[in-house]
Formats: C-alpha cells, structure tokens, sequence
C-alpha cells in the first residue's frame, strides 16, 4: 500500500471528524450557475470566487488570463498537491449579423445546436448586453407546418433573435452588436423536492461547489493539510487547455474534479463518486486513483469506476503540457452533459468529502518531494516479485525493498 494508507488505515486520522456544510455547498453551486462564465469571457466568476476565497481566509494567486491558484498552507511543503475544477462553461460567439436582423452563432466548446433550439440568452457587447431567445430557423409551426420536423440538427440551422426592435444589419450595429460578441445561454437551475438538480453548465461548477465546500470544511475543521494543497480554478477547460497553464513544479499529484457521464454503456451513476479509471488521454496514475478508492472505501463513500472514451479533461492539458505529476479524475454522475443536465444532491455531498479526506490525507509518496530519484523506494505494481524477478534477470535480489503498491 501507499505512504497516505499506511498511515490512515485505522480511521483514526485528523479528517475523520470531517463534516461538509451542505447547504453552503448548494448555496454555492446556484450563486456559480447564475454567474455566467463562457470561455473567453470568465472574469466575472474569477472575481465571485476570488472573494469567496477571501472571505474562507484562504490565500491565491491569478494568473495573467484570471486562473486561480489558491492553497491551503501544510505541515511541510513538498509534495505539494493540487485539485482542480474550472470554471468556464459551453457557450456561443456571433459569427455573423445577418440582413434579416438575426444573428448567426456558432457553439463556444463542444455542444449540440439541439440543446440550443429556444434557449434564451444574454448578447455580451463591447460595452452592454442584450438578450434574446436562439431559435430554429423555421420555428413557427402556423408558418412551416410540418416543416419545423424536418429541419436538420446543427449550427447551421438555427439563429439567435435579439430582443430589440431590428430588422437588419445596421440596427444591429446600432445596438453595439458586433462579430465575436459572446453569448451566455441561461443556465435555468431547479432543484427538485428528491435532491434532483436540473440545470446547464453543472459541467463543471457543481465541481467548483465541490471544492469550496471540501474546503470550507477542512477551515472549519482548523486541521492543518499535512503538506501544501493547491486549489486550483481554470478558465478554459472547455476549449482544451485548462491546467496546463497554472501548474507548477512543485505539484507531485493533481485531482481533477469534473462530471462522470451516465449513459448507456457507462458505469457512471447519479450518486456516489464515480473514479475514472481512463479517459481519452490515458489511463490515470495507478497509486493515486487507488488511494482514492482507499478513501471511499474506508471512509463508508459509495463510489464507482468507469471508463470514459470520449472525453478530457484538467488532467490530460496538464500532462500534454509537460507537468511531471500523478494525475486522477473523480467525478459526480450527470445525465445529458453538455446538454441541460441532472445531477443528485447526494452526489456532491459525498464528492467534496472525498475532496476533504483527501487534502486532510498523507502524500501518496513522500518520496515524489523530489523530481528525480533512484530505483530504490519506487513503487512496485501489487504482484511484484523481487527475488522471481532478480532471477530472471540473473542478478541478486535488491537489499533494500522498494516502497508497497497500493492494495
């Protein structure tokens, strides 16, 4: 087994008497979801949470676009570990004014032009903001008849009607409308009587609430993380580089928190923690996605594994850009990602404990303090055998035993 299980087996470690504050956490995820925040326009939910940071007593840091590298300071230093969520969602830009005075639109991120047919909106100017509803572009059914059923799915096909008295391009331009104005489609949030929370853009801000939660509850707690632990808040993940900018040499290992899809032929569910085992860019480090299932299981979380083939996230932009670090993703259960969403209440509750048990938890191994080491006190896979191996090779057994696999 690893440093961190050794130490915390018995259940008897500082984070047992962990408790997350769960009104605080939903509390947080609907002032994030009325915030809005598409790639490339993020500044506004930087400032939300840099203040929450503040008012938590927890020090950090912006990068020069607006990332957030906050920490809670450790026991030791090295090594240092991170958790990240981002911040930016899906989104829209105006490609083109159009001379019916509509606007066309092309999608900010990967989504479908499906989920945007009759979404209302709000047009982020130079220096305003108007709203307006995207529709198809045959949407009245008294007009087209049947139509409005045969039109294809796709960006294409739809165009955004500004609420405003225009009929061309130059009563667009009179309102301050512009190409490459960005576009914040309504998030609409309901929380249901049975825990059920519907809305767009969960992906990835039920993951922020997350941590500000996990968070506010080791400060609570007053325990001190035995080494440093970075939170950290990207801006662009949605458009591919995330993590890749905020990261630092000193990060032997980064959770990554974001959204587990649960659909046919996924593992994934709408409660408990669902541990990524792979997405598109690899398979996640070994010790470390281990530690947290150790977590969950000892700590009474329900939990699942899964396998995700189309999707990245945090964790693939932070290696592609060439962080040496151990990497894993845990994730909250979401039904129709990247369309108008539902998750469990219960699901981010046991979620941002796992956060907290795991900044409260030992380094998976001291021995990552340093970026370079010898053979000695690398970790081995569970089945290794030392003397079978030595033999194999024709050499004697290793005097000294490398460090456990985690079981």
């Amino acid at each position: 087994m690893n440093d961190a299980t050794r130490r915390h087996r018995d259940g008897n470690g500082p984070e047992a008497g962990i408790r997350i504050d769960r009104d605080y956490l939903l509390d947080t995820l609907l002032a994030l979801l009325n915030t809005p925040s598409p790639s490339g326009y993020t500044d506004g939910i930087v400032h939300m949470v840099g203040q929450e940071l503040e008012r938590l007593d927890i020090e950090f840091d912006l990068t020069r676009r607006g990332a957030i590298r906050a920490v809670l300071r450790g026991r030791e230093r090295h090594p240092a570990r991170a958790l990240v969520a981002h911040l930016d969602t899906l989104g829209a830009i105006v490609k083109r004014l159009q001379p019916n005075g509509r606007l066309s639109v092309v999608p900010i991120g990967h989504w479908s032009a499906r989920f945007s047919e009759g979404a209302r909106c709000t047009i982020f100017t130079d220096d305003g903001r108007h709203r307006g509803t995207i529709l198809p572009l045959k949407a009245s059914g008294h007009t087209f008849g049947g139509e409005i059923d045969k039109l294809p799915v796709g960006w294409d096909y739809v165009e955004l009607r500004v609420d405003a008295l225009v009929d061309n391009e130059r009563d667009l331009e009179a309102l301050g409308i512009r190409v490459g104005d960005i576009i914040a489609v309504d998030p609409n949030p309901e929380i249901g009587p049975n825990d059920f929370i519907n809305s767009r853009y969960l992906d990835d801000k039920a993951g922020v609430a997350t941590l500000l939660a996990a968070a506010e509850a080791v400060q609570r707690s007053g325990v001190k993380p035995p080494v440093d632990t970075y939170l950290l808040f990207t801006i662009s993940e949605e458009v591919g580089s995330g993590a890749s900018s905020i990261l630092h040499g000193e990060i032997a290992e980064m959770v990554t928190i974001d959204n587990g899809t649960t659909a046919p032929g996924q593992a994934s569910r709408e409660t408990g923690v669902t541990v990524a085992m792979m997405d598109s860019a690899g398979p996640f480090d070994f010790h470390l996605t281990r530690k947290l299932l150790a977590l969950c299981a000892d700590n009474g979380i329900s939990h699942q594994r899964d396998v995700f083939r189309h999707y990245r996230s945090d964790s693939a932009s932070a290696i592609e850009a060439g962080n040496d670090l151990r990497t894993a993703l845990v994730c909250f259960g979401i039904d129709a990602s990247h369309g108008y969403e539902r998750i469990h209440r219960s699901a981010l509750d046991d979620l941002a404990k796992l956060e907290a048990l795991y900044m409260l938890s030992e380094p998976t191994f001291k021995r990552d303090a340093k970026p370079l080491g010898p053979l000695t006190g690398f970790p081995v896979p569970p089945d290794w055998d030392e003397e079978e191996t030595a033999e194999r090779l024709g050499t004697p057994a290793p005097a000294e035993e490398a460090a456990e696999p985690h079981k």
